[in-house]
């Protein structure tokens, strides 16, 4: 039946509020990471230079990409919820 909705249990409502948690996490990794890409510019020994650069690059890399998942993780979830899945 389309239209009735079904009664939320805790455990779904914790799944959710761990996803925002994950999600602010990330975003927060990839401002750090941002603000320290942009810092590596600042540096005037060239080791310093590259070895932060390479860093900020890896902390943005993998925030962006685990940001991605999270957020996929969600809409696909959300989407189940509507009756509209999402599949590859």
């Amino acid at each position: 039946m389309k239209g009735k909705l079904k009664p939320v249990t805790m455990s779904e409502i914790l799944w959710w509020v761990r996803q925002v948690i994950l999600v602010l996490l990330g975003l927060f990794f990839l401002i750090f990471g941002i603000h320290l890409l942009i810092a590596a510019y600042k540096l005037k020994d060239p080791a310093s230079f590259i070895m932060t650069f390479f860093a900020s690059n890896f902390i943005i890399l993998i925030s962006a990409t685990l940001l991605i998942g999270f957020v996929y993780r969600m809409v696909k979830s959300y989407g189940s919820i509507k009756g509209n899945d999402i599949e590859k």
